[in-house]
């Protein structure tokens, strides 16, 4: 893999050898391929099944089988011709597999039986799904270019989600179990989509049985990255067999809805100026221009995902689409102005978005736990300290302190010291960075004609070695804050805000006299197919002494139509010095029962002027709940930010303790309510809370 000549978050630790099962296959008959073609119709209530099997050998007999949860649906027997035996099925209301936010992930299994005068030669099977599987690329009703939309059984999706690199610098260590963890926290954050970058591997059956089971989309990428690959014959034949075999192993997965031919290898073209012409459409003068890669990805994976897979979508490349790779009217792109390249604010993501925004990232350290590892003699360590060489040996990323530098100064009141505070930082201002994102971004999924922005993956969800990162969980399965803050936004419903500044000079003439006006914007969004009506209740409270303050608005109904987000209007928070001191609180409530939905608080930002102070009466507390399961309560007379538990045993359980959620936001008198596994009431526990600012044991 490419990857293993060293990465920007990763060692260079080259491997060679085949790491999977090599078997001698001794027989006279056999199956050698079994694959389908699956069609649902477009009214989802009709499936065509073509079926068939590659056989080499004496017996020509196959029956094919189709089973559902153990039963028979429909079987046939048939005789090979020419080394092939086929069938086709039809079926009626088939039961359907879907992406986990809109419905259950129902697994049929095919069976083929080689058979020689009714003796059995061999047996071989695999479990698919069936779904309707699309890229939308149509034109929007007020905006240039087209959308690039994820359409799963006539459902058009806003896909959040991660990157995926490898799990390992030595991939056999990776096994099943482990990759169902990494899916399952996926799932459970609420993430639609895994993208499999170009500069691994193609990833192991685990990994697509799992986001098959749990209903996560995957986007692969063939194992192509950031470069110009030769095109020698030698090459291409390789690259044309190891496709060829590896699309057969996977294409059965209703998981992967989409392949791309690289990673950024058409933006390698770009900047280094290789030749590129769009409108040559003659392949063997691409292999004789100075980007002969282009023939791999526009000729040798066109032809073999056409040929094996022509009801998957497959793309040139990522970022690709439009007049260059960083157009955002057209296909994906990869927006690294963030961090990388002119290092815009993260507030301003709302100016960097595209029709699909494939990557984006931001660094944070890894779990204080996990850089215990490496640091094995903890507060004694010499090397314990932000700048030693021993923790920035664990960050591969060139430049990285000049950014991350960056990023925390213009926006958090950090410290060096303790080391335990600037790590809570780095992953607070990664949260915020994530959560503003996918915050912006989705309130583009503006409905039918104006998906201005249809998905957005981040870079990255996991490591592959204990390290400090792009990544939002760390090697040893420990999420960071920005998994809670993606969670939260990546939620069914939610509740938005966007402070603005409107300044309105005196006159013309001068510069001195400047009116300052200082606004919210409310907007929700609902990823659920049904449309929801909610009581929207909003309160502002001063920071400083945690008095409430008046907001000029009232309780108010709102009407949050399916799968996509409302704007809810704007309201002035009065001057700069009350707009600085005041966090703002919304919540949607379910008229019916006066469940809290959503919620979400807004701070003035940069975070790093907000005088917050410390709690004086902070409570957390275990509960019970024989609806909800334990529960613990949080709860303080003033705002807090970022309010973040710990469980601190000294025995090594901690890690058996998961929270629903963390790194939250408190306003005074609120009572929070947060889920948690691994606590008992009245347990032996201690509870470390963190926040911004400050730090207290309880």
């Amino acid at each position: 893999m490419a990857a293993g000549t060293g990465w920007d978050w990763g060692p260079a630790l080259l491997t060679c050898g085949p790491w999977r099962p090599i078997h001698l296959e001794v027989y006279s008959s056999r199956i050698a391929d079994l694959f389908f073609q699956a069609e649902v119709d477009k009214s989802l209530s009709a499936a065509e099944i073509s079926a068939s099997c590659e056989i080499e050998g004496t017996a020509v007999e196959v029956r094919f089988d189709i089973l559902f949860e153990g039963d028979e649906v429909a079987h046939e027997i048939v005789e090979g011709v020419d080394g092939t035996a086929s069938a086709v099925f039809r079926t009626q209301r088939p039961e359907l597999w879907y992406p986990a936010r809109y419905g259950k992930q129902p697994m049929y299994e095919l069976q083929a039986t080689l058979l020689a005068q009714r003796n059995v030669c061999d047996v071989k099977s695999k479990r698919f799904g069936l779904r309707r599987a699309e890229v939308i690329q149509r034109k929007l009703e007020d905006a240039p270019g087209t959308t690039f939309l994820f359409q799963i059984n006539n459902i058009p999706m806003f896909c959040g989600g991660s990157n995926w690199i490898p799990a390992d610098m030595f991939i056999p260590r990776i096994g099943p179990s482990r990759y169902r963890e990494w899916i399952k926290l996926a799932a459970e954050g609420n993430q639609s989509m895994i993208r499999i970058w170009g500069g691994g591997i193609y990833e192991e059956q685990p990994f697509f049985n799992a986001c098959d089971e749990m209903g996560i989309l995957v986007w692969h990428d063939f194992p192509f990255a950031c470069g110009n690959y030769p095109a020698n014959d030698e090459f291409l034949d390789l690259v044309k067999r190891e496709a060829t075999a590896n699309v057969k192993l996977l294409r059965h997965h209703p998981c992967i809805v989409i392949w791309a031919g690289n990673n950024e290898d058409y933006q390698y073209q770009e900047t280094e100026g290789l030749e590129y012409d769009r409108k040559e459409l003659d392949p063997e003068k691409w292999l004789k221009s100075s980007f002969p890669a282009r023939y791999i990805y526009e000729k040798i994976l066109a032809d073999v995902t056409r040929e094996l897979i022509p009801n998957t979508c497959y793309r040139f490349g990522s970022p690709f689409g439009g007049k260059n790779t960083r157009d955002p009217t057209v296909g994906d792109i990869h927006q690294w102005n963030v961090w990388h390249g002119t290092q815009e604010k993260y507030q301003d993501w709302y100016k960097l978005g595209g029709r699909f925004v494939a990557e984006f990232g931001m660094e944070a350290f890894s779990s204080v736990k996990t850089i215990d590892i490496y640091l094995p003699d903890g507060n004694n360590d010499p090397e314990r300290f932000v700048q030693s060489l021993t923790v920035d040996f664990h960050n591969k990323a060139a430049g990285y302190e000049r950014r991350l530098a960056t990023y925390l100064v213009e926006n958090i009141p950090y410290s060096h010291t303790p080391f335990e505070y600037y790590v809570y930082c780095t992953q607070l201002m990664q949260a915020e960075c994530f959560a503003t994102a996918f915050r912006l971004w989705k309130r583009d999924w503006k409905g039918p004609g104006r998906e201005y922005c249809s998905g957005a993956l981040l870079w990255q969800l996991n490591d592959c070695w204990p390290a400090q990162s792009w990544s939002i969980v760390d090697y040893y399965l420990r999420p960071k804050l920005a998994y809670y803050a993606v969670k939260r936004e990546l939620a069914d419903i939610t509740i938005n805000m966007k402070r603005t500044l409107e300044q309105i000079p005196a006159d013309k003439y001068t510069r001195a006299y400047i009116k300052n006006i200082h606004k919210i914007q409310w907007f929700g969004t609902n990823l659920s197919l049904q449309n929801r009506e909610f009581l929207l209740r909003r309160k502002g409270w001063d920071i400083v002494t945690g008095e409430e303050r008046s907001l000029e608005t009232t309780d108010e109904n709102v009407a949050l139509p399916c799968n996509q987000s409302t704007e809810f209007g704007e309201n002035e928070i009065g001057d700069g010095d009350t707009s600085t001191r005041t966090v703002i609180a919304a919540w949607l409530i379910d008229p019916r029962d006066g469940e809290v939905v959503a919620r979400s608080v807004n701070w003035p930002e940069p975070l790093k002027y907000v005088q917050f102070q410390k709690p004086k009466a902070l409570r957390v507390e275990i509960v019970g709940s024989a609806k909800e399961g334990n529960m613990i309560e949080v709860e303080a007379e003033v705002p807090v930010k970022g309010l973040v538990l710990e469980v601190n045993d000294g025995e090594g359980q901690a890690d058996s303790v998961t929270f629903d959620d963390n790194g939250v936001d408190l306003v005074a008198g609120e009572c929070l309510r947060i889920g948690v596994k691994g606590l008992e009431v009245g347990g032996p526990y201690k509870i470390d809370a963190r926040y911004l600012k400050a730090a207290i044991d309880l």
